[in-house]
């Protein structure tokens, strides 16, 4: 997909005030620890986190994408009656029926003429949900559309290590370490015209390739009986497979976008841990140098990972106005999607 008409009109992220070390997560296992021989210290040598952030117990998804979108609605000084489409973009939501997306329609006071759906793809959903919307903008089915995502990792990470005390092995551990990195945040995007946005920075493009053949790789639910969801990974399969498919996107990429490695001026990546991000800049033979990193401060964020890097590189000047910015997304199923975005 290629885009002339579709502007970044306006963004906003949001962190919660609970910073949560990697330390203190694995305090709470240290029963488990001294079982099988380990030391406190595993989960920031392994992955390169320091802490993650959790908002407070009970906050719903819906709550955090409504802060974020209001916020990225008044960035953008669009008049909230333009939004022809409202995207929750997130795993998170508040629950199965209905949409969380019309919790968030409510809470901002949209128009009965924007259309409020949830688009769920693991850690892709901001991505895909903004692909969706620019289509619409490029073609003029659309004027505007407002894209929110919020991700909470505590009930996850609480369940894991409510689990894994109970008799959990080594094995167990291993596939449940993937989800001690999970972190939290929110984030919006504004979606519009050029037209009616010179100035702000435009997405120009979007490239998505699948690999279904490893949905086993990284599976999440919500047990019966269980607090919380629990997800199993096969992180080094995950990382493997992750990275190649990665390296046919980018191909297809510079392609379709007539970019190059060397006219890529700066790459924003979702953030899973220290060591996919250094595989991955190997595996695309770009330089880690132009990229953002966010993963050691805020763990992986899930679908907020991408946007809230994004925006927070914008605002730390480290990305700069007529840029060339490569947006690169991985999530488990597996897909991968690449934006292309002049800042």
């Amino acid at each position: 997909m290629r885009f002339h008409q579709v502007a970044l009109a306006g963004q906003a992220h949001v962190l919660p005030e609970e910073r949560v070390p990697s330390e203190q997560l694995e305090t709470r296992l240290l029963s488990l620890y001294e079982r099988l021989g380990l030391r406190v210290g595993r989960l920031e040598l392994m992955t390169g986190i320091r802490e993650r952030r959790f908002f407070p117990a009970g906050t719903l998804p819906s709550s955090v994408a409504a802060r974020a979108g209001r916020a990225a609605l008044e960035s953008s000084g669009i008049d909230p009656g333009r939004i022809g489409l409202l995207v929750h973009a997130s795993v998170c939501r508040d629950f199965l029926e209905p949409s969380t997306a019309s919790v968030v329609h409510r809470a901002l006071e949209l128009a009965p003429t924007a259309q409020a759906f949830d688009l769920s793809n693991a850690c892709l959903g901001l991505a895909n949900a903004a692909a969706l919307a620019a289509a619409q903008i490029e073609c003029g089915a659309l004027e505007a559309a407002l894209i929110v995502a919020a991700e909470d990792g505590r009930a996850l990470v609480d369940e894991t290590i409510s689990r894994l005390l109970v008799g959990g092995d080594k094995a167990q551990l291993k596939r449940a370490f993937a989800s001690l990195t999970i972190g939290a945040g929110g984030a919006a995007w504004v979606l519009g015209r050029v037209a009616d946005f010179p100035q702000a920075p435009r997405l120009v493009g979007a490239t998505a390739l699948a690999d279904t053949s490893a949905v086993e790789l990284c599976q999440g639910d919500r047990p019966h009986g269980a607090a919380g969801p629990l997800m199993e990974t096969d992180s080094e399969g995950l990382l493997q497979a992750g990275n190649a498919l990665a390296a046919r996107t980018f191909e297809r990429f510079q392609a379709e976008h007539q970019w190059s490695r060397e006219s890529v001026q700066r790459v924003v990546t979702h953030q899973v841990g220290v060591a996919h991000r250094r595989l991955l800049f190997e595996t695309l033979g770009l330089d880690e140098r132009l990229d953002y990193p966010t993963v050691e401060r805020y763990g992986n964020m899930g679908s907020v990972s991408l946007p809230l890097s994004f925006h927070e590189a914008q605002e730390a000047g480290f990305v700069r106005p007529g840029e060339r910015v490569a947006l690169l997304g991985i999530g488990s199923g597996l897909h991968c999607m690449m934006l292309a975005l002049k800042a």
